[in-house]
């Protein structure tokens, strides 16, 4: 062999060696997901990201999940994966910064808020309602108005006619308003002024007013924006979607943020559990998936079967009215975030949509 067909053929290794190192660089593998817990910094809207390949989603499906969420009139949606951003989309015009109506998705917030209030000793949920609001905030009678607690506002069990179908007497908190039906713990009903009287026990109970309690101990302490503002009937929270996906990520971490315990965990863990035996779906002002029935809020009927079958069954959501979704499920450690306008159905909570939504998102994490 002469010296020149030597060099041409190691020449030609090389290059193949060279090649295979290049193709090597090109596929490299993809850094495995982090599994530490994430929480965004107070001061800014800086949020780390992972990528649906990393977490070995189905890639394929995210457009499918797309176009179903801007068809139903979806607005904001994030997807958080212990702590990060795994997926944020907006729509219909929506952006990350504007801000959007939480509905009955803010009584969670108010639920924090009372246990906080219990937390710092203001009060006892266990105390008849009497003891913060006086003997006259009722129209029953003074036994029968005795009967009802702080708990029974937090778990919608207050006894009172609910008036379903009747916007303003449903909302009223006036005593002329807040008539018995049945003693209090008998009946479970979805009742707007009944809960709207626990921002007047956290008021009177702490000496502060309730919208300042609650962006001190909650909204401030996590880096939320927003406020309760008061529309034609109610006081309502807004807030960018982002906030809803902090508020989401403190409960997933059972109260605590970034190491600072903002809610004992003795009162998440009651807020986030059964509380009566009429709806087993509904803590405190929390709804429960994975139980053997549910009420909804607009009838007395029990429907067997779980809240939300495809999703898993340790989810719990903050459900509001036009299908605003704050679904945390602690198994995956995942938050999820929807906001928009109604899907279809005028719900206050639960709606069809919301399981239909989570089979489109099945089709992506699973």
């Amino acid at each position: 062999m002469t010296k020149s067909r030597i060099l041409i053929g190691i020449f030609t290794s090389l290059l193949f060696i060279s090649c295979s190192k290049n193709e090597e660089n090109l596929t490299e593998e993809i850094p495995p997901a982090p599994t530490s817990m994430f929480f965004p910094e107070n001061n800014n809207n800086n949020w780390e990201t992972i990528s649906p390949e990393q977490l070995n989603w189905n890639e394929n499906k995210i457009n499918d999940l797309y176009t179903y969420l801007e068809d139903t009139k979806s607005k904001g949606f994030i997807i958080l994966k212990n702590g990060r951003i795994a997926i944020e989309k907006y729509f219909n015009g929506h952006s990350q910064n504007e801000l959007w109506l939480w509905y009955s998705s803010a009584k969670t917030l108010t639920a924090a808020t009372v246990g906080i209030a219990q937390d710092e000793n203001y009060l006892n949920i266990n105390d008849k309602t009497s003891d913060y609001l006086g003997n006259e905030w009722t129209s029953l009678e003074i036994d029968k108005q005795n009967l009802i607690t702080v708990k029974n506002h937090l778990n919608m069990t207050t006894g009172l006619i609910d008036n379903v179908g009747q916007l303003i007497k449903w909302s009223c908190t006036t005593p002329n308003c807040l008539e018995y039906e049945t003693d209090a713990g008998n009946r479970w009903a979805y009742h707007q002024g009944a809960y709207t009287l626990l921002k007047d026990v956290v008021t009177q109970a702490t000496g502060t007013d309730f919208n300042d309690y609650f962006y001190t101990k909650i909204r401030d302490k996590i880096g939320m924006n927003g406020s309760w503002d008061k529309q034609t009937l109610l006081t309502l929270y807004s807030s960018d979607t982002r906030s809803m996906a902090r508020w989401g990520l403190l409960m997933l971490n059972k109260g605590v943020w970034n190491k600072e315990t903002v809610l004992s965990s003795s009162f998440f863990t009651e807020m986030t559990t059964t509380s009566q035996n009429i709806n087993p779906s509904y803590g405190y002002l929390w709804w429960l998936n994975g139980k053997d029935s549910y009420l909804n809020t607009t009838s007395q009927e029990s429907f067997t079967g779980s809240l939300i079958p495809d999703a898993p069954a340790d989810t719990f959501a903050a459900l509001g009215a036009n299908d605003q979704k704050i679904y945390v499920v602690p198994s995956m450690d995942l938050v999820i975030i929807r906001t928009g306008e109604s899907a279809g159905e005028m719900q206050l909570g639960l709606s069809s949509f919301d399981n239909e939504l989570w089979k489109k998102i099945n089709a992506v994490i699973k």
